[in-house]
């Protein structure tokens, strides 16, 4: 006899906090503030919800969640740098960090330089 298990964790959006809030990781689109829960499912049936734990960011265009510290914001040692400054390095257009020469993608968003 065999039993075959159908099921799974899945994030749904409960609530929008704030629209446009930020752009995704992912696919550098619009993404929201939002409240969410995970959703138990059994045989794609919900059968038990519970909250997340704190706000996160989610995609409308690739259906992204991810966690709001992830977002794009430059650190505030980057802002204390003059632009002339920084020779040896670049800076990543998506994230505006200060990334190496070297580098080809930067670290910390992963889009090419």
């Amino acid at each position: 006899m065999f039993f075959f298990f159908v099921g799974g964790v899945e994030q749904q959006v409960r609530q929008v906090l704030k629209s446009g809030a930020g752009r995704c990781i992912r696919c550098a689109s619009k993404a929201d503030l939002v409240e969410y829960e995970k959703v138990l499912k059994l045989f794609f049936i919900p059968v038990w919800k519970w909250p997340g734990k704190e706000p996160a960011m989610h995609c409308n265009n690739c259906n992204l969640i991810f966690p709001q510290s992830f977002s794009h914001t430059p650190p505030k040692s980057d802002y204390s740098l003059p632009r002339s400054v920084v020779t040896e390095s670049l800076r990543c257009h998506f994230c505006d960090r200060v990334v190496e020469s070297e580098f080809k993608f930067c670290p910390f968003c992963g889009s090419s330089l």
